[in-house]
Order: structure tokens, then sequence, then C-alpha cells
């Protein structure tokens, strides 16, 4: 297998096999112990690995001369798979060690019959995660992969340094997210100026995140495209850029969380076919109470992305990468 490293990559080409042979290996790694079914972190690791090998496939694209199997299509399928199974295992842990304990004994008892229901659904999942990653399409996947890093071929811009493709490739994706409606839920404008709202009441929060929790659910996933993108190169970039890229994962963690609960929401109001504030009221409150503090974490970045200083200073930082040059790049120029 051909291999480059970090301090000898100097061209688009070199960073994308690095990205690449990361986290196809990251995949290989914990694909064993996932058929096994024996330790739920290594279902996670594998699909952080299928998420990072999607984000490097695209951030890299320009670039890369990928072989037919290896498609980001295929990619994804097979992590929204190993995401549905995941997804599961989130939701038993959560009820069992963040809800569970704190509810009356009634409401305990409720949430055992629930976690019986998650099991088979967790059951079916697994089955299906089974089934892929025994197929031909993932089989042929990872051909393309081994057959790729052994003798990887490029795209001609893939010679090029990757100093000079840097902003090309960062500014998009965080144009998209800069760009999305989500930053704008529960503000005013008034003369194309925006005025931020402040001191919403807990209703008034359940009654936005009701008609407009979509769009958040959407600013969450533009988000975490973001992240991904800009965790791909942050090798080339200094402290600023390094506190956009927590704050934007902070968005990503915090509007998750506020999901989150909806999605555990609506799992339980399937389970037991009611109003779940008729079936469970004391864990309904904790909801409220739980999305209410979110949303309060959520606008103190809402404001901050929505201050136009901060946007400029972030696009700024992208397009100022550090110039400091490896000793083979510097002779090979």
């Amino acid at each position: 297998m051909t291999h480059y490293l970090e301090e000898q990559a100097t061209t688009f080409g070199d960073w994308a096999y690095i990205a690449i042979a990361k986290h196809f290996k990251k995949i290989l790694k914990h694909e064993d112990n996932v058929i096994q079914d024996t330790d739920p972190e290594e279902l996670h690791q594998m699909r952080v690995g299928m998420r990072r090998l999607r984000s490097a496939m695209a951030g890299f694209a320009p670039a890369l001369a990928l072989p037919k199997p290896a498609k980001e299509k295929t990619v994804g399928k097979i992590a929204k798979v190993l995401g549905t199974l995941r997804d599961f295992d989130v939701l038993g842990e959560t009820i069992k060690n963040q809800y569970q304990p704190v509810l009356p004994e009634k409401e305990q008892k409720s949430l055992d019959e629930a976690l019986k229901v998650l099991g088979k659904k967790r059951k079916k999942a697994f089955k299906e995660v089974e089934e892929i990653l025994n197929s031909d399409r993932y089989f042929n996947l990872k051909q393309g992969f081994q057959s790729w890093l052994e003798n990887p071929t490029y795209q001609e811009i893939g010679q090029i340094s990757i100093h000079n493709v840097l902003a090309d490739l960062l500014l998009p994706q965080v144009s998209k997210l800069m760009l999305h409606p989500g930053w704008l839920m529960g503000v005013m404008t008034e003369a194309g100026e925006i005025q931020p709202s402040e001191n919403l009441s807990s209703q008034e929060v359940e009654t936005l995140l009701e008609t407009e929790g979509t769009t958040l659910h959407e600013l969450r996933k533009e988000a975490k495209r973001s992240r991904y993108n800009m965790e791909l190169f942050t090798q080339f970039y200094g402290d600023i850029y390094q506190d956009y890229l927590t704050d934007i994962k902070s968005v990503q963690s915090v509007l998750g969380e506020i999901q989150d609960g909806f999605v555990l929401s609506e799992f339980l109001t399937e389970v037991f076919g009611k109003d779940l504030s008729k079936a469970m009221p004391k864990l309904s409150e904790i909801f409220r109470q739980t999305r209410y503090q979110k949303w309060q974490e959520w606008e103190e970045l809402q404001h901050k992305f929505l201050n136009p200083k901060t946007r400029k200073d972030l696009h700024i930082a992208i397009l100022q990468p550090s110039l400091v040059k490896t000793e083979l790049e510097a002779t090979v120029n």
C-alpha cells in the first residue's frame, strides 16, 4: 500500500490520500466487532469512520479519481444502516441512564415496556447491519478503496499545492451554513437589520420548536457537514480557526440535544399510543425543561453567528491559512 506521511504531504492529492486512508482504516478496524455485536462503542466508531470517509470523499472530490465501486453514495447508504442501529443504542442508553432513575415508579415501569419495544426494533436493525456488511456491495466497496490506496490516481488539480486550494474547498460549505434559514428562527428583521429575540418564555419556545423544529434540525446537519469539512484541514490554521470550529461543533451538539428529545418523545408516543403528557407527565415536564435550557444555550450561539463581524472574521480566517511549508515542499518548489 502506498503511504504518505503528513510531514511529506504537499499537494491536494497527497492530503486526499491521507484522509481516505485514515478513515477507511478506522472502518476496517471495527468491522469484525460490529458484526459480533459485543460493544456498542464499536458500532459508534465504525459509523464515525463511515461518516468521516464520506466527508473526506466530498471534501477532496475535485482531486480524486476513485474506482466505480468506491462511491460516496454507497458509503452514505451503509452509514445510514449503521446509524439506525446506533440511534436505537443511544435511545436505550438515554432512557436507562438519564431518565429512568429520576422518574416516579409508575413511569419507570412504563419505560421498561418501552425498552422491550426498543429491543425488538434494535434486533431488526442489527439484522440489516449484518446483511449489508456481508453483502457484495460492501465487499466491492472495500475492494475499490483497497485497490485505489495501493495505486492512487488523481484528477489533474490534485497536483496543486494544498495551500492554493484551501479557501476554495472550505468557503462553499461554510457559506451554505451561514446562509441557512435556521439562524433566523425566532428573530425579527427591521430595515434590513436583525433583531434577535430575548427572554422567550418556555411556551413560546415550545411553539417555535413545534412549528419550525425541522428547520433547526436541517441547520444541525449543515453544521455537522461544515464541522467535518473544516476538521479535514485544521493543521493548516491557527487558534481563530479552531475557535470557530469549536463553536460550530457546539451548534451541532446543542441542536442535536434538542432533536434527541423530540425523537425520544415520538418513540414513546408511538409505544403508548397516546399523548405523552398524559402517559408520562413527569417525563414530559423534564423534556420541556431540557428543551428550554438547550434553547437558551442555542440563543447564545445564534446571536454570535448573526453578528456581522463574526461572519466576516470567519471568512477572513479561512482565507488566511498558515503559509509555513514543510522542508520537502520547500525543496520541491
